[in-house]
């Protein structure tokens, strides 16, 4: 599995967003440095816990383009309903003790570039404009409890 380097050509402007991006980002740099020495409990939990952040994040990233009112929100959930699937039946396999490393390292890395440049740019400015407005708004409340919904 290959690393990631970030950079700032990976960033959206949204800061808890680019947070996100980042910790995606170490998990799979965790995984490629544990490739050399493969302990299959450590690699599990870290399997996952990527999973379930990404999952998080999804859902997150999601409430956020919705509150916006952003228009292509269902577009966007069929990008990340694919990955899901994708890495639900990866997960499955590496459960049942097969060698999943090379597909999950070639999706991570594929997928997460991808839709970061791509999908995730095209939310970004509307998403900017509104969270501005509504931490305005709401004296910074919102972020905070929609931060809380999803990871604490």
């Amino acid at each position: 599995m290959q690393r990631v380097e970030w950079t700032n050509d990976l960033e959206i402007g949204i800061p808890v967003i680019d947070a996100q991006h980042q910790r995606i980002v170490e998990y799979i740099n965790t995984l490629a440095s544990m490739q050399d020495d493969i302990d299959s409990d450590t690699v599990a939990k870290l399997i996952d816990s990527l999973v379930d952040y990404t999952f998080s994040h999804f859902a997150f990233e999601e409430s956020l383009m919705e509150e916006a009112g952003y228009e292509y929100l269902s577009i966007h959930q069929g990008t990340h309903e694919a990955f899901t699937r994708q890495i639900t039946v990866l997960h499955s396999q590496f459960k049942a003790g097969q060698d999943v490393s090379k597909d999950l390292g070639k999706l991570l890395l594929t997928w997460l570039i991808d839709h970061i440049q791509s999908d995730d740019q095209s939310y970004a400015p509307l998403v900017r404009e509104k969270f501005s407005l509504i931490e305005k708004k709401s004296d910074g409340n919102w972020l905070g409890n929609t931060l809380k919904k999803f990871f604490s």
